[in-house]
């Protein structure tokens, strides 16, 4: 009798564990706002079959060869800092939704984050001191929230190449005050260099790889863009046996939105609902299904939902689109 219990009980664990391991992250990208959030801000997310919300607290540094990041500062919106990401993560968990903290740096002017780049040992001395502050800072309040996962950087590129002894020792002051998992959001055209995935649970990719040159791809036309970047993905999972996370992923609902994904300019440009559709549907269509891929986060999603997107507007997100329909749906499987 004993036997058969344990076999039975085995079986139901065996079984438990492989539903869990087989459950994707299907995420959004939450924008922070001047304001606390309500559950007025949350049942879009929860509409939208989320079962995850990546928060974004922001440091600012002047230009890219500046070593100094400014966080936590009184003029910064609600969101953006400690407090704001406590209140919004206790609103989200409150209606079962996880979190990904995910601390971000931005540059006046905008300006790509990967070319940071000091010009001496000082400086880069000084960059190591600011941006360790910033993050152990977040790692807590990562702790504090129980957020399952931690981003440690996003789109760095120069800073890791130069500093790669620097980033594994972050990683392991991270791991003192922070026990959940760990990832960091690689841009496309990095990830393959990134000297410490074997350090973190998940490789964080994100997703704006080049898929087609055509002014309306088909889905099937953006799968086939896809195939060569696919390859090199499961090669560099192979490699590390990490799963696959895309910590960002999304199209613009404009015209040539597979040619240079990752452009977020405000440059006016016709606006192209069946484009950004068939790219969303071709991206689910050849990663949900693999199982070393543990899902992703949709950039980008607002919280005053009634007020954004819609049919007229060219920009990321999916809200008030065709797209957002076909987000719940996916993302509800």
């Amino acid at each position: 009798m004993r036997v058969k219990l344990f076999i039975v009980l085995f079986g139901f664990s065996f079984f438990f564990s492989c539903n869990s391991q087989k459950k994707k992250i299907n995420g959004l990208s939450f924008v922070a706002s001047s304001e606390a959030i309500n559950d007025k801000h949350i049942q879009p997310v929860k509409k939208a079959s989320a079962n995850y919300v990546s928060l974004m607290p922001f440091g600012f540094i002047r230009d890219l060869s500046s070593p100094n990041i400014r966080f936590n500062a009184t003029r910064q919106w609600f969101g953006e800092k400690k407090e704001g990401i406590k209140q919004y993560a206790t609103s989200f968990s409150e209606q079962q939704i996880e979190v990904m903290l995910k601390p971000q740096i931005w540059v006046s002017r905008g300006e790509f984050t990967g070319y940071i780049e000091m010009k001496s040992e000082e400086q880069w001395q000084q960059l190591e001191n600011t941006y360790t502050q910033f993050i152990l800072e977040f790692a807590e309040v990562a702790q504090e929230i129980k957020a399952p996962i931690f981003c440690i950087g996003t789109e760095l590129e120069k800073f890791v190449i130069n500093r790669p002894k620097y980033w594994m020792n972050l990683i392991k002051e991270i791991r003192k005050v922070y026990k959940g998992k760990l990832t960091y959001a690689a841009n496309w055209d990095e990830f393959k260099r990134v000297p410490f995935w074997q350090e973190l649970d998940y490789i964080g990719v994100d997703a704006y790889f080049p898929l087609s040159d055509q002014k309306t791809p088909t889905v099937q036309e953006f799968e086939d863009g896809w195939q060569s970047h696919k390859k090199v993905i499961s090669e560099i999972q192979n490699k590390f046996k990490k799963p696959v996370l895309f910590t960002e992923f999304g199209y613009r609902s404009v015209f040539y939105t597979g040619k240079e994904p990752w452009k977020s300019d405000r440059i006016k440009g016709e606006v192209d609902l069946v484009g950004q559709l068939n790219a969303t549907q071709a991206i689910y269509n050849q990663f949900w299904k693999e199982d070393w891929f543990a899902g992703g986060f949709l950039w980008k999603w607002f919280h005053d939902h009634e007020e954004v997107g819609g049919e007229n507007n060219n920009r990321f997100t999916p809200q008030n689109k065709p797209v957002e329909k076909l987000i719940q749906k996916l993302y509800a499987q």
